[in-house]
């Protein structure tokens, strides 16, 4: 089972915040909830890192107060619920450094912010958010199609709670039940979060060899579709297709062409800046590391 730990890991940190920050926009829709979208877009346009990683946590704080309670409990506030979870998920995942203290707190908060989303959305998924897989998965295929952004919303925190509890194989078993939830929402909309779920599960279906369990050939597909939906413009799915698809089938040919492809592309596009830019920061160091890889 070591095997399925460190991919785990690995795929949180490289994913977590295109998978949930792409979300901000589209979760969020009333007046009171401005504030938190346009934060969410002016994150995923910034071409620098630093600023992101610096200036941040003051809006986290913002956050906090507007989802605070104010004795009317969570009732209407559901989608708030989401972009506070989506936003403290995305910094935990991406900018906590070394402090794996820190990440496992912003993660658990992100996680809670969005399992009350989801019990301020649909009673019934609220029930069986602790309950076996099966259980689980029932409730998700009977999510209303209208509830495809808080679906999303559950998968990107869950995820990021299993990132930075990744040595816990009690968190981990949960993973499935994030595979649930984006089946459900790419069958709902295929391109939902700009294509961003689609590369969530390229890589879940490309972490094992076909002849142990893994789907690669599935995941391929995903990546493609992210890719094609975008115009080629998500540089992220290309270096995730590099790293995850590439690299587990020994395609090297693959493997360099779309590095080759990240690393000469202008990183600016509405929406994918900045998953661009750490997309071309990844991508440098596997074009290095796959000189000893193939």
């Amino acid at each position: 089972m070591p095997m399925l730990r460190r991919p785990m890991s690995r795929f949180a940190a490289a994913t977590l915040l295109a998978l949930g920050l792409t979300g901000c926009a589209s979760v969020v829709s009333s007046a009171g909830d401005r504030l938190a979208s346009q934060l969410g877009s002016a994150v995923l346009n910034s071409d620098d890192p630093a600023t992101v990683r610096d200036g941040l946590p003051a809006y986290l704080l913002l956050i906090d107060g507007l989802v605070a309670d104010d004795g009317q409990g969570d009732r209407g506030k559901a989608s708030l619920l989401f972009a506070a979870a989506e936003l403290n998920g995305a910094y935990a995942g991406n900018f906590t450094g070394s402090d794996r203290d820190r990440a496992r707190r912003l993660a658990a908060k992100a996680l809670a912010y969005a399992k009350r989303g989801t019990c301020a959305q649909d009673a019934a998924l609220c029930r069986a958010l602790d309950q076996d897989i099966g259980g689980f998965e029932a409730a998700v295929a009977a999510a209303p199609a209208k509830d495809v952004a808080g679906l999303y919303a559950l998968a990107a925190a869950w995820a990021g709670f299993l990132q930075a509890n990744s040595e816990d194989w009690g968190a981990i078993a949960d993973l499935p039940k994030v595979e649930a939830l984006l089946v459900r929402v790419t069958a709902i909309d295929p391109g939902h979060a700009r294509g961003m779920a689609r590369v969530y599960l390229g890589v879940l279906n490309s972490l094992r060899p076909e002849a142990i369990g893994g789907k690669p050939e599935l995941g391929r597909r995903h990546f493609e579709a992210a890719i094609a939906q975008s115009g080629g413009r998500n540089l992220y799915a290309k270096t995730l297709l590099a790293e995850y698809y590439a690299r587990l089938v020994f395609d090297q040919e693959l493997h360099d062409r779309l590095l080759v492809e990240v690393l000469a592309a202008d990183p600016r596009e509405p929406g994918f800046t900045l998953m661009n830019v750490l997309a071309q920061e990844r991508a440098k160091a596997l074009v290095e590391s796959g000189k000893d890889y193939f």
